[in-house]
């Protein structure tokens, strides 16, 4: 896959529009996986990725392949989300103690919610994506997308620093920042973490329906999202065999695979051909 990137990155440089439809075909959906993890809204992850692709493809003639062409994109990608304005998720200004607090109405909360199994399955499934998607947004930015780097994606200290464009030791000291914050949240309040915690998806429906904090019956963001692949069920499954800081990591990375859902190649390949944007090519 890596060298196919590296093969398609210099033909489209030399002015192959076919290669650069490719390339942006073969980015698009981990550009999107990036995106969704920082500003949790699908259609703002859209709207960013479209922006992150079209920097990427205006800008190859400065990539010379001193590093791998996705470490590049990569950094595009980390650079516009991380100096992006402040998306709608990123407004409720959500911290840890406050995400707890909203954990902790829920467990209170008298009543349950009514639905016939089929969507009540749904439902929980979606409480659960969205729930961990909220612990990211709990973390600053900077935190976040190295926690998302480096635990959920899994880029070495090395190539995250690389991306960032920060030290190493400074990679390290965020992802670890990350965990720990993510760790202590978990174990006090997550039952998919810590099966002694009260906590359960099923049990906060109600609660956040009625407060409307992040999931809407009628407009499911996350289960219903399409997507490629699932993790390894038997990664979470075994969670007491495994170490406290890889347990967590597990839980994000059975997240959903997300599939772009618009045709970003087709968007470039249009508006390369209308003259809406230029490519700077050999």
């Amino acid at each position: 896959m890596e060298t196919a990137l590296e093969t398609l990155s210099e033909q489209a440089r030399e002015g192959d529009k076919k290669a650069l439809e490719e390339l942006v075909k073969s980015i698009q959906d981990r550009i999107y996986g990036l995106s969704i993890r920082m500003l949790y809204y699908p259609a703002d992850a859209e709207d960013a990725t479209q922006e992150i692709l079209i920097k990427i493809i205006t800008h190859l003639d400065r990539f010379r392949g001193e590093s791998r062409f996705i470490t590049w994109a990569y950094r595009i990608a980390s650079n516009h989300l991380i100096s992006t304005r402040k998306r709608r998720a990123e407004r409720w200004g959500w911290t840890f103690e406050i995400y707890e607090q909203g954990v902790d109405e829920g467990l209170a909360y008298p009543g349950e919610a009514s639905f016939d199994e089929p969507e009540k399955e749904l439902l929980v499934e979606e409480m659960r994506l969205a729930c961990m998607q909220g612990m990211l947004l709990c973390m600053k930015r900077e935190t976040r997308i190295v926690y998302i780097l480096g635990e959920i994606f899994g880029f070495t200290g090395m190539e995250g620093s690389e991306i960032l464009n920060i030290t190493p030791e400074t990679f390290r000291q965020r992802l670890s920042r990350g965990r720990k914050k993510l760790r202590d949240f978990m174990d006090r309040k997550c039952s998919l973490f810590n099966p002694d915690n009260p906590c359960r998806c099923e049990r906060q429906i109600a609660c956040d329906i009625e407060k409307r904090r992040l999931i809407d019956p009628e407009h499911l963001l996350f289960a219903v999202h399409p997507c490629h692949a699932r993790q390894n069920e038997d990664a979470v499954n075994g969670l007491d065999e495994i170490r406290e800081m890889l347990r967590i990591a597990m839980l994000f990375r059975r997240q959903p695979e997300y599939a772009a859902p618009d045709d970003f190649a087709g968007i470039v390949k249009q508006m390369v051909d209308s003259g809406k944007i230029n490519i700077l090519l050999n």
